[in-house]
């Protein structure tokens, strides 16, 4: 049995194999064959598409690129995909000819589960377009009414109206981020009967009129959301508390604390709570995929801004310490100890340069240089591996989007093939069996409006299709 040969054809590419080398995986297709010769001709056409017995010839109509990589496990142990084929091809060539997942290489696992990933994030897509689309019989009034409303508030590309919604959600945000700044400048802020400063009333006015369409829109938000727990411990959603949740804390403080504490004691915490005004610019990235793109980057670079901390660190302690001590010659040296040579370090290494602490010997100054220059090369360094996870990640949810709708077309086409075909099939019926025409044509009336899903044009068909192969 180890020395008989067999010739196996995959897609016009003959390979020779011996059994020696075959049955070092008795459990695969082709240890199969060899096995399979004494049991008929039943056994064989199981394992092949065609068999040749003169030649003892076996032939697949299978990926012959593929089958040349995966043939690399009876030589070498481990199977490396070869670059240009899909993954998921790959795997299913590996099922075929029941090769286990576990002799691909790691790298190779890395691609493939990259894939799979990409297919669910497709299919999760596709699956939140047809749920807006679909309507529910079974459903009641009021669901109805909380997907309507949660479409209308979230998905800005279902419809003109959300569209108009999520741009003033943009300006509410921007006027909103305009009028805190605005609040601080002396010569608009007003004098109160305490000769305290406090903000313009009409800013005031414009202020809560922005919390007043903040708070409505989260509210009805949280009323639609089809799952609240996950809703309320989402990131963006705690980012919107904590934009309209300052505004009511000071209100309540303004006319109930006094009764509870010191005048001066509530206008400190007033103030400490405007401050976290500030969160409401977060809320931009809730219509900006730009800024939810950045988010996704930082996040897939930690490794690479933690070395970029670490270096900074290293180098703020080694030249601060070297500074600190040669800058202790000079009778009005400026670095007074390590620590506050730190500070110095920070805006040397980081290029601002304040000018506050400054070396003032020679080697304090090449120190300096020397610095400037690490600090240069510290924060160079990890830019490149961040800027191309931007670009990856955005590349890839265009990439998603396209297929998202790609797949939408060709289910639509695949439910327009079906239905015209019935459709024909039911009007040739019609025909053979001599229904007059008046009934016919109800008939055709009622297909056309209860079952019909517009074809599209010939030319939109077509090119569709090579979109879809491409």
């Amino acid at each position: 049995n180890e020395e008989t040969e067999i010739v196996v054809n995959v897609g016009g590419v003959r390979q020779v194999f011996y059994g020696d080398k075959l049955n070092q995986y008795p459990e695969t297709r082709l240890a199969e064959l060899i096995n399979c010769l004494s049991g008929g001709y039943d056994s064989i056409f199981s394992l092949c598409d065609d068999y040749d017995p003169g030649k003892r010839e076996f032939y697949f109509d299978r990926d012959p690129d593929a089958f040349k990589c995966i043939i690399d496990v009876y030589y070498f142990g481990e199977i490396h995909m070869k670059k240009g084929i899909c993954p998921i091809c790959f795997k299913n060539e590996m099922e075929f000819w029941k090769v286990d997942l576990k002799f691909l290489d790691d790298c190779c696992k890395t691609h493939l589960s990259e894939k799979k990933e990409e297919l669910e994030e497709i299919a999760r897509r596709v699956q939140l377009i047809l749920d807006d689309l679909g309507v529910d019989a079974s459903e009641s009034r009021w669901k109805k009414c909380q997907k309507y409303i949660w479409k209308f508030l979230e998905k800005p590309e279902s419809s003109y109206p959300a569209r108009v919604i999520a741009v003033l959600s943009f300006l509410f945000i921007l006027i909103s981020s305009v009028v805190m700044c605005v609040g601080t400048i002396p010569d608009l802020q007003v004098v109160d009967a305490e000769g305290n400063r406090m903000e313009h009333p009409t800013l005031d006015s414009i202020e809560t009129a922005c919390i007043g369409w903040f708070t409505m829109e989260y509210v009805l938000r949280l009323i639609s959301s089809p799952n609240k727990l996950h809703f309320a411990l989402s990131f963006m959603n705690i980012v919107d508390v904590l934009a309209i949740l300052p505004f009511y804390v000071s209100l309540t403080l303004t006319h109930l604390g006094a009764k509870l504490m010191e005048l001066s004691n509530v206008q400190q915490a007033v103030q400490a709570l405007r401050i976290m005004r500030i969160a409401r610019i977060f809320k931009l990235a809730r219509h900006s995929s730009g800024l939810q793109t950045l988010t996704y980057a930082l996040k897939r670079s930690f490794k690479e801004l933690g070395l970029l901390l670490m270096y900074l660190a290293v180098g703020i302690f080694v030249f601060s310490a070297l500074g600190y001590t040669m800058e202790q010659s000079h009778p009005e040296t400026l670095f007074k100890s390590i620590p506050q040579s730190f500070w110095w370090a920070i805006i040397t290494m980081t290029t601002v340069g304040y000018g506050d602490i400054y070396p003032k010997t020679t080697l304090g100054k090449l120190n300096a240089a020397i610095s400037f220059l690490c600090g240069v090369i510290a924060i160079a360094l990890p830019i490149h591996p961040i800027i191309n996870n931007f670009v990856r990640y955005y590349n890839k949810q265009r990439v998603l989007e396209t297929a998202a709708k790609h797949e939408l077309e060709l289910m639509e086409l695949n439910s327009a093939e079906g239905k015209a075909a019935s459709f024909k099939s039911e009007l040739e019926d019609l025909e053979r069996e001599g229904k007059d025409g008046p009934f016919c044509n109800s008939r055709l009336k009622v297909s056309h409006s209860d079952t019909f899903i517009h074809l599209l044009s010939e030319d939109k068909h077509y090119r569709t299709r090579l979109q879809s192969c491409k």
